[in-house]
């Protein structure tokens, strides 16, 4: 497996190769290199809300398959622990529900709700125990926009990484974001993960896949921003169309923002509107296939009610050619492609991010910072 180079200057930049997309090799380095070292979306609080609350989940369902567990102490305190017991291995708690302890169902070994280790049977003759291995591990877990986001090994703090996100929306009721079941949707995208990344990331094919939305937005008013681990589109409204009220001071103030849409590195869309806001979580399933899950959640007292149709119809519109472009990546006549400076800065930075992930881990090494 061959190291990834992205050169840092978009005007001589290629793409990563066909091979990222196909060689499954990538595809499971990928796993440790890049999805255990970021933040993933695992629970809205109000999951949590009560004290002795617990809430099972799986960390990047389909690829890295780790059990975890969210728990709310009788203290108050919030955490993420590992799911599995530590005396063989069963997954503790299977159900979400509200618990005094945390009891193993195979053997009773018993934990508090902070994962430290209170009880097992017939244990007493067992020398130096218990050992610091018997407690439950705790993994990072960070609190923002009334969710979870939790990472195995973390490469920067959530609130490092989010910071341009807050500087842009900070202003907003985000406090007040309620989700929407009935307008959130699960899609099964037959394409590479990265694949799909791609297509958010740029709007130079708006006007070619996307006509409804392409009369909602300027598009010769598209702008592209980078940061550290994530990079923004902002969409400018159309005549008629809903737009952000802005405060003064703001960075925007005075111009009609029809969405902000905001990507966090590697996989999640965070996409703001006047009404709410769309929370994207692209989830890989294997080299060839991936999970979309749409979560909208929405601003209380929202005076616009954006019909869950629009975002249906772009979807399936991405869905169509992103699909395309992953049975483009087999061809024997590909390798590589340029990007336009202009329209596609942001998918450079999500190539050039990829490939030093992917290199460091290769040389066993932390990946630099940006």
């Amino acid at each position: 497996m061959e190291p990834l180079f992205v050169d840092a200057d978009i005007r001589r930049a290629e793409t990563l190769p066909t091979s990222f997309y196909r060689n499954s090799a990538y595809y499971d380095l990928s796993r440790e290199a890049i999805f255990a070292r970021t933040w993933q979306y695992a629970a809205d609080l109000n999951e949590l809300a009560d004290p002795g609350s617990a809430w099972p989940f799986t960390y990047v369902p389909g690829c890295l398959e780790e059990p975890l567990l969210l728990t709310h102490d009788r203290s108050g305190q919030r955490r993420c622990l590992s799911n599995v017991c530590t005396h063989r291995g069963k997954i503790l708690v299977e159900e979400p529900g509200s618990y005094r302890q945390l009891s193993c169902r195979y053997h009773g070994r018993c934990f508090a709700l902070d994962g430290q280790f209170r009880s097992m049977p017939a244990f007493k003759e067992t020398e130096g125990f218990p050992r610091p291995e018997d407690h439950l591990t705790q993994v990072p877990m960070s609190e923002w926009l009334g969710m979870c986001f939790v990472s195995l090994d973390p490469v920067a703090p959530l609130t490092q990484m989010v910071a341009p996100m807050m500087e842009r929306v900070g202003h907003l009721p985000l406090n007040t974001l309620t989700y929407a079941a009935e307008q959130s949707q699960d899609f099964r995208v037959q394409s590479h993960w990265a694949l799909y990344c791609d297509n958010y990331l740029e709007g130079l094919h708006i006007p070619f896949v996307h006509p409804a939305l392409n009369q909602a937005i300027d598009f010769n008013a598209y702008e592209y921003h980078q940061f550290e681990y994530c990079n923004l589109q902002v969409g400018i409204a159309g005549e008629g169309e809903p737009a952000f009220d802005l405060p003064a001071g703001h960075p925007d103030h005075g111009r009609a923002i029809y969405g902000y849409y905001f990507w966090l590195f590697p996989n999640l869309m965070f996409n703001f509107y006047p009404w709410g806001l769309s929370l994207n979580l692209v989830l890989p399933q294997g080299p060839d296939e991936c999970l979309v899950q749409f979560r909208t959640y929405y601003f209380s007292d929202t005076t616009f009610d954006r019909s869950a149709n629009a975002l249906e119809e772009t979807e399936y519109e991405d869905e169509e050619v992103v699909e395309s472009v992953q049975l483009g990546m087999q061809s024997r006549f590909y390798h590589t492609g340029r990007f336009s400076p202009t329209m596609e800065p942001n998918v450079h930075h999500f190539h050039h991010l990829l490939a030093r992930f992917i290199n460091a881990s290769l040389n066993g090494d932390a990946p630099p910072t940006p």
